[in-house]
């Protein structure tokens, strides 16, 4: 057989086969490692992770941290309540006739629409999102649907777990209200509601770690004011589940911190008292008539009880109130609907730190107090006349009573308006008698402001007005922002009311003008100035202690779950009068005279003078087109007592019996006499004294600084 060479095309072609070869080779070996390092190297690491992702973390809420009076009586507290969330991750998976099954079957076993739970399950923001119903917490988190279902339902669901993919019933906490006393203290203590899509960006840019998408955060009250105390820490249950979003079981908890416990200058037992005696009181001046035999309406009122030394607030209700407790769970649209609406009195509104009204007579101590610093003198004598003309206006005393010439300790104790408006108008005459001039010396609207009117108090609790004191500023502010419209209203009086014309025409004219007339009005507590209950309590106490101004205090102390001190929260000073004590004492001297001689008399018959001196004085304000407002100021060198009472009558007809009620139960009096032993509260001790927890939240007796320290 011959040799024949082997041509070039098929030696290339032998060539292509060996590198392809070589390559498959390659490929299986490379597989083959790779295969090796995911399930032999690495295989525990990504089994870990294939656990990992069946498993769901569901946000545990702490306990919120309670609040308690001043002996350590829980006015807020919490119990158990059971809440349906839905995992939207797992609810994903399923098919869409899956999910409206679902939905529907959980609508039903919570007694709701499906409707409403489907908008629950919406991110806020997004198309169709509801502000309020949507979700505004993390994508990646269970939803919830309904945070307080009865324990039967809530055992149910959890029972058939199978019927119930995607839903994860869980154990919380939620506000409950043991009322010692039977107290309320809805405007003191506040209310919750759930964080809302802006504040939970807040709370996520400053990495606050104790917000998230379903918690409850203070609206009012010391609620909101010490909310960060309150809050607590949430924790992390995580709970295993199936391809098809059922529960397996726990797989670890990382336990939520409760919140702290805000102790409160709110003596319980005292709160029940004054919440009681107010609502007696306005039903009782709802049965009286006024001159025209019209009944009163009685429309609002409140009280405070100061502590006159510190200024803590000892007790302080609003008329008309509600129950704190509608807030638990969600409120109806209709229950928030009462809680605004003008007809049921906006019970909403804390007629104590928000409702603004003319004092009236109780105006008197301080314009006293600035006529003896600023020319006058205790010798003073001036005519209480029946009226006192000014300009071509009659002023007159309250059913034109007259006295002739008095003093002016004589002159607080009948309550003498013309005896001030003289004081009133004399001060005009001599320093503002140029009704342009807003920079006019002014020493009674001087004095006013340095009590503290017209300005917030301060107080922990926020939302409270300011007041308002009608000086010669506030006169030309006022003009120049309404000028347009009552202008309007003379040039165009359409059918404005004959008042309305004529107020239109002189406002449009000389609205700017600060009067004779003002300044005698001012001098007796009637016209544009206003106040608050909380204000004149103030004020009261700072004549009551020798003339400290304080920012009133609600909160006390802050205590941690184990009964540790966080924090003491101490008096807050604002100021101090400088009043000479001369002149103190002798409108002490006089204000007391009112409760044993004057308008006060009556509402303290048989009080034990000689061992407690209760010091007082009443106001009756008028207002245009409304019923008189009822005053009384009182105050010991303990506490302060301020009762109002709107559209009720006279200072002590409306408002006595509330108040003596409550001074026989800050000092144990009774029929038979003084019993200091059954005080409420004796006095120094209470302001002293902390309560203090065990490490299982029960309450201990109270210790006293001193033995603290």
């Amino acid at each position: 057989m011959m040799y024949r060479p082997t041509s070039a095309a098929t030696q290339r072609s032998r060539m292509r086969l060996v590198v392809l070869q070589a390559l498959v080779l390659s490929l299986f070996a490379t597989l083959l490692v790779r295969l090796w390092y995911l399930q032999v190297a690495t295989g525990d690491d990504y089994r870990a992770k294939a656990a990992n992702q069946s498993v769901r973390e569901v946000v545990v809420q702490p306990d919120r941290g309670l609040i308690v009076d001043t002996q350590g009586r829980p006015l807020v507290a919490n119990r158990s309540s059971w809440v349906v969330s839905i995992d939207r991750t797992t609810l994903a998976r399923m098919s869409e006739d899956e999910q409206g099954l679902l939905v529907d079957r959980v609508a039903r076993a919570l007694h709701r629409k499906p409707a409403a739970i489907r908008a629950r399950l919406l991110n806020c923001g997004t198309e169709g999102a509801v502000a309020g119903t949507c979700w505004n917490g993390s994508p990646f988190q269970p939803v919830p649907v309904d945070d307080d279902v009865a324990q039967k339902t809530a055992q149910l669901i959890r029972e058939q777990a199978e019927d119930y993919p995607a839903v994860v019933v869980q154990e919380q906490s939620v506000r409950a209200y043991p009322r010692p006393f039977a107290v309320d203290a809805a405007h003191v203590l506040g209310y919750l509601s759930p964080v809302t899509e802006d504040e939970l960006s807040i709370a996520e840019k400053d990495a606050d770690l104790s917000v998230n998408g379903a918690s409850q955060v203070g609206r009012a009250g010391v609620e909101k004011e010490y909310d960060a105390y309150l809050r607590g820490m949430p924790g992390y249950q995580h709970v295993a589940v199936d391809s098809r979003g059922q529960v397996l079981g726990e797989s670890g908890v990382d336990e939520a911190r409760p919140g702290d416990t805000l102790v409160t200058s709110i003596d319980a037992k005292v709160q029940g008292v004054v919440e009681d005696a107010l609502h007696e009181a306005v039903l009782a001046a709802r049965q009286r008539t006024d001159r025209n035999g019209q009944r009163y309406k009685a429309d609002s009122g409140a009280i405070v009880v100061l502590d006159a030394k510190t200024g803590r607030v000892v007790a302080m209700a609003s008329e008309p109130t509600y129950d704190p407790g509608i807030w638990v769970g969600g409120i109806t649209q209709k229950q928030l609907k009462r809680l605004y609406s003008e007809k049921a009195g906006t019970p909403l509104l804390s007629r104590a730190m928000q409702g603004q009204f003319a004092p009236g007579s109780t105006w008197k101590p301080f314009m006293t107090i600035a006529a003896l610093m600023n020319g006058y003198s205790t010798d003073t004598r001036l005519n209480c006349s029946s009226s006192f003309r000014v300009g071509n206006r009659e002023f007159r005393n309250y059913e034109s009573g007259s006295y002739g010439m008095i003093d002016f300790k004589t002159a607080i104790t009948v309550s003498c308006n013309t005896f001030f408006y003289r004081i009133g108008y004399e001060y005009w005459r001599k320093y503002g008698s140029d009704v342009s001039n807003i920079k006019a010396k002014d020493p009674l609207v001087s004095k006013a402001k340095q009590f503290g009117f017209g300005k917030a108090t301060g107080i922990d609790i926020p939302g409270e007005a300011a007041g308002r004191i009608a000086d010669r500023r506030w006169k030309r502010d006022y003009y120049e922002s309404m000028k347009d419209y009552y202008c309007g209203i003379e040039k165009n009086p359409g059918d404005a009311s004959s008042f309305v014309k004529l107020f239109a025409r002189e406002f449009c004219a000389e609205g700017y003008a600060y009067r004779a007339g003002d300044a005698a009005n001012f001098v007796i507590g009637q016209g544009d100035t206003i106040v608050t209950p909380l204000q004149l309590a103030r004020a009261y106490a700072a004549l009551a202690n020798g003339g400290t101004l304080f920012h009133p205090t609600i909160g006390k102390a802050v205590v941690d779950p184990d009964g540790k001190l966080v924090k003491r929260i101490a008096p807050q000073v604002q100021g101090k009068l400088q009043i000479p004590k001369a002149i103190l004492d002798y409108v002490r001297d006089a204000m007391n005279n009112v409760a044993l001689a004057g308008t006060l008399a009556g509402t303290f018959s048989g009080w034990p003078h000689d061992q407690v001196k209760v010091h007082g004085k009443t106001g009756t304000a008028e207002v245009y087109g409304k019923q008189t407002t009822g005053w009384v100021g009182t105050y010991s060198k303990d506490y302060v007592v301020v009762s109002m009472i709107s559209q009720a009558g006279t200072g002590a007809a409306a408002n006595g019996v509330a108040v003596r009620r409550i001074w026989d139960t800050l000092y144990g009096v009774t029929p038979e006499g003084y019993q200091p032993s059954r005080a409420a509260i004796p006095g120094v001790v209470q302001t002293n004294a902390l309560p203090v927890f065990s490490p299982d939240g029960a309450i201990l007796p109270p210790v006293r600084k001193e033995e603290r320290e």
